[in-house]
């Protein structure tokens, strides 16, 4: 490999937003995400709601807007 051209590959942690903490090598550095494959519902297999910023309540608003 050429010297200086590749960005620093170090050590970093990933935490999730249901606390499951995953140690991995990163070139971001830390990380926090807000679904993992210990909470998201594709793995548990339980159903799960999840409002990213209340998107949800968003979108009836603006439904409920066109609609008067």
């Amino acid at each position: 490999m050429k010297e200086g051209i590749h960005p620093k590959y170090a050590d970093c942690t990933i935490t999730c937003a249901c606390g499951e903490v995953v140690h991995t090598r990163s070139t971001k550095g830390n990380m926090r995400v807000e679904i993992c494959s210990k909470c998201h519902p594709f793995f548990t297999g339980k159903q799960k709601f999840v409002d990213s910023g209340g998107r949800v309540d968003k979108f009836n608003n603006r439904l409920k807007a066109k609609a008067k």
